[in-house]
């Protein structure tokens, strides 16, 4: 345990409880959002392909219908007439890449009851965010094919206003016009927000059509399976830095210990060793002069 005692540092605390919280994100938050997104994208692709090739349903059917949450994207008709002055623009579109504005109008069914209807897509004057003038609908009996739109919401710091002689709004929302023209308007089931009808290409009082989204799943599944990734890598991370650290520590230790400097041991003379002092050997002086007889007495 004294080899990990170093884990109880503050910065590998600090470190542990980082990678703790990232992974723990990870698997909660970011991933299931991403997960989330794919698996909504691919339901709205999905009520997308059903709606082409399904026959256009009257709009009243819809809306009698009890349990319509998925109705979102389907093909209907809607029979009556369109209120007069009912126009009014979605500021902050585009068409063609060009600032634009939305058109909506009210229209007034058979039966009384009156749907918000959103006629297209035109362009500013001169690619200015200046709207052009709106033609009013045409008059009396229309019949109208179109889809069937879930309502945006509202920003509570976007509010309706009046400019350039028309009612514009910053989002298309039933329960908003229904305010802003001061006519009761009925939502379209499709979703907690209630509905609207977008018209189709060619209907009477439409404009250019708001184009119908890709139908692909995006790169929402390839994010999710990223940030699950992730949260398995940071776990797996920490763990091989606390290896190497653990490492580096036994590796300086060997080290340490290799160095230190030892004793040198006495030895003992062996039997062979004489240990009487060694008698001086005569110098070649001496021998020579030994040799002829110089020393002679």
């Amino acid at each position: 345990m004294r080899r990990l005692a170093f884990l109880l540092r503050p910065s590998w605390l600090i470190l542990a409880a980082l990678v703790a919280a990232f992974a723990y994100l990870c698997f909660t938050v970011l991933a299931p959002w991403q997960l989330g997104k794919n698996t909504a994208t691919e339901h709205r692709n999905q009520l997308i392909a059903d709606s082409v090739r399904a026959d256009p349903v009257d709009v009243t059917t819809v809306l009698d219908a009890s349990g319509a949450e998925h109705t979102e994207w389907r093909r209907v008709t809607a029979t009556g007439s369109y209120l007069p002055d009912s126009t009014v623009l979605v500021r902050l579109r585009h068409l063609d890449g060009a600032p634009g504005y939305a058109v909506l109008a009210a229209f007034r069914l058979d039966d009384g009851r009156t749907l918000l209807v959103d006629r297209g897509l035109v362009a500013g004057v001169d690619g200015s965010s200046r709207p052009p003038q709106i033609p009013e609908p045409p008059a009396g009996p229309q019949r109208l094919e179109g889809r069937v739109r879930m309502s945006e919401g509202v920003s509570a710091d976007k509010t309706p206003l009046t400019q350039d002689g028309y009612r514009q709004v910053y989002s298309i929302d039933t329960t908003q016009e229904s305010d802003v023209l001061g006519q009761p308007l009925t939502p379209i089931p499709a979703g907690e927000r209630g509905g609207y009808l977008q018209l189709s290409e060619n209907q009477p009082g439409a404009f250019t059509p708001t184009p119908l989204p890709q139908l692909d799943a995006g790169p929402y599944l390839s994010y999710g399976l990223q940030w699950l990734a992730f949260g398995i890598m940071a776990p797996l991370g920490l763990g091989y830095f606390v290896y190497a650290e653990i490492r580096e520590r036994r590796r300086e230790k060997a080290a340490a210990a290799q160095s230190t400097p030892t004793e040198p041991t006495p030895t003992e003379p062996t039997a062979t060793e004489s240990t009487a002092p060694t008698p001086a050997q005569p110098t070649t002086e001496a021998r020579l002069a030994d040799r002829y007889g110089r020393n002679r007495s």
